[in-house]
């Protein structure tokens, strides 16, 4: 499993895939310098490194200029070419209010794959409002949502609250009484006499 990238070796691995994409080889220490605005070619050296033990670049024996990308999701994803799937948009979801749906029946909304587990049926809502503004689900907003029926505390669910209100919140369970939660301060939380979990937020799109 790849470490956490930090901003300046991201652009290193970057500026790496891009160069090897175009010339078949890879760049110098001083070539990636330029590139990535370093002075220093030690500063290039201790990010290669860290890019190594962290497993994204893997060093060639016997040829110190050929650096080998090792994730192949990174080139993808560096390059442009991340493979993205196309999910049926089922409408609106807004705090409190029926579940609106889209006007076009066949509409689709296309994300990219590693957002979705493959597993189970997944759609694609529109937020309507600021309940969930503390999470960075903001008005406008495109949420991923997987369906299940189950949800473990903390997890933003779509849940159908006393049979006819559609909402989005954060799900929790304390004793025997289920809180759903907003995120947002000015907001109080909801007690749900009955419920009904249709599915879970898995990933978040936003259109500028």
């Amino acid at each position: 499993m790849a470490g956490v990238l930090y901003k300046k070796e991201r652009q290193v691995l970057e500026f790496l895939v891009q160069f090897q994409s175009k010339y078949g080889y890879s760049p110098t220490l001083a070539e990636i310098a330029k590139a990535t605005g370093h002075k220093s070619v030690s500063t290039i050296y201790v990010l290669i490194r860290s890019l190594v033990d962290k497993g994204y670049v893997q060093k060639v024996d016997g040829n110190a200029r050929v650096l080998k990308v090792k994730d192949e999701s990174v080139i993808s994803k560096f390059m442009g070419i991340e493979p993205s799937i196309e999910l049926p948009l089922m409408g609106y979801i807004a705090a409190g209010a029926p579940l609106e749906p889209h006007t076009d029946p066949n509409a689709t909304f296309q994300v990219s794959a590693s957002m979705v587990s493959g597993t189970k049926t997944s759609y694609v809502l529109q937020v309507k409002g600021e309940s969930m503004i503390d999470d960075g689900i903001l008005d406008g907003d495109f949420v991923v949502i997987e369906k299940v029926n189950q949800a473990i505390n903390g997890e933003i669910v779509v849940a159908l609250v006393d049979d006819n209100l559609a909402t989005l919140k954060k799900f929790y369970k304390e004793g025997e009484i289920i809180v759903l939660k907003p995120a947002n301060s000015s907001m109080d939380p909801i007690y749900p006499k009955s419920l009904k979990i249709q599915g879970k937020v898995v990933g978040l799109v936003r259109k500028f």
